[in-house]
């Protein structure tokens, strides 16, 4: 199906309250107007064998109901999807990992459900599901179902994760009150937003421990100083440009006063007008072929303009109720590694419990899988109650 047509038909679906039925996998409902809460399942449908995971059992996509991230009131529906292990459940179920995945874009198109998995992450999810654990992974407010996708809005992506795993174990046989949250890129943040949550927002959830790689933090300061050195004339493409586009495309589409020229040059805002539209694969080609650069997109007043939705990268508190584990390449272009070692600095000095793995000579994606015998350890001794050893300031290994 075209994304055109993909538009047009997803409002249509979301005027129509749905039963929990075997619908086509595309399909999904809007919020009934009578009174449920976050985790109540509107619609469920067989998940397509192309879109689940190699060796994997049954596995579904739903469309639950969570807790409008972006106004912190109403409900509004989310998709996700729910993917068992092959073969019979161990005693009391399988554990969970709440999968927050990485970018793909903010337009319908793009929500993972719809999609099949990149090869990497087939790979690492697969991995999960080889040491016991179901997937149920959020595709996040306003990605497939109606409405902004507010990109890198922590409370948006934590809402969306806790209410999939309510969703799914009020709704799914033969799984767990025992999760992992694990994330990378826009999903390691993401994670990391979800355990500092789940205590006030779903405090029934078991939650024993946090694995983000990848994972960007964003002050001020920091943000500053790496603008400051990607802008430089010899700088060259970066494969931020496409995020702060995604980022300015979720301001725009709800904050009415946002003014996209004065976050974006001439040069830059073509490209910017089809960020909405376009997956990430398309809008990276479409910078690279326009040759976008940090130095030749960005307004001196871009930082002020994007401020509310710098603002929404925020966390409530890393002082974090479980243990983090955290990834970090050395060789990331697309997160540099002084936002994640940031993250790791913050998260340290607030309290928490962080064991940080830096990764020698590898990029954003080839940590994700070189991060998986480290997180393995990790996953351990957080699911069976063993201390974690922290390590909050971390050599390349």
């Amino acid at each position: 199906m075209s994304r055109p047509l993909l538009r047009k038909i997803l409002p249509l679906l979301a005027s129509t309250t749905l039963c929990v039925c075997t619908l086509a996998p595309g399909a999904h409902a809007a919020a009934p107007a009578t009174a449920h809460k976050p985790g109540t399942i509107t619609a469920s449908a067989p998940l397509a064998a192309a879109l689940s995971l190699p060796d994997a059992g049954r596995a579904l996509r739903i469309t639950y109901l969570s807790t409008n991230g972006i106004t912190d009131k109403g409900l509004v529906p989310v998709t996700a999807e729910i993917i068992l292990p092959a073969g019979p459940a161990p005693q009391g179920g399988w554990p969970i990992v709440a999968w927050a995945h990485g970018t793909v874009g903010v337009d319908d198109s793009c929500a993972p459900s719809l999609n099949p998995y990149s090869d990497r992450n087939s790979v690492y999810l697969s991995t999960w599901m080889k040491r016991g654990f179901a997937i149920v992974a959020t595709d996040y407010q306003g990605l497939g179902t109606p409405g902004t996708h507010a990109y890198l809005d922590t409370r948006v992506e934590a809402y969306s994760v806790l209410d999939s795993v309510r969703a799914a174990l009020t709704n799914v046989p033969d799984l767990k009150n025992q999760i992992m949250i694990v994330g990378q890129s826009q999903g390691g943040a993401a994670a990391v937003a979800t355990a500092a949550y789940a205590p006030t927002y779903a405090p029934e959830l078991n939650i024993r421990g946090t694995v983000a790689t990848g994972a960007p933090y964003v002050t001020p300061d920091l943000l500053g100083g790496l603008l400051k050195a990607a802008s430089q004339p010899d700088a060259g493409y970066s494969p931020l440009i496409n995020y702060v586009l995604y980022l300015a495309a979720g301001l725009e589409g709800r904050d009415p006063h946002f003014r996209p020229e004065e976050a974006f040059t001439a040069k830059a805002l073509p490209v910017y007008r089809n960020a909405a539209h376009e997956c990430l694969t398309s809008l990276s080609q479409q910078a690279k072929d326009a040759g976008l650069t940090l130095q030749n997109s960005l307004q001196p007043t871009f930082l002020k303009a994007m401020s509310p939705a710098l603002k929404a990268m925020t966390f409530p508190t890393l002082k974090l109720a479980q243990p983090l584990f955290t990834g970090t390449g050395t060789d990331d272009r697309d997160v540099p590694p002084a936002l994640q070692l940031g993250l790791v600095k913050a998260a340290c000095a607030a309290g928490s419990t962080v064991q940080a793995h830096i990764y020698k000579g590898l990029d954003h994606s080839q940590t994700v899988n070189a991060s998986l015998p480290d997180s393995a350890l990790f996953t351990t001794a957080v699911m069976t109650g063993q201390p974690v050893t922290p390590q909050c300031n971390p050599v390349p290994q």
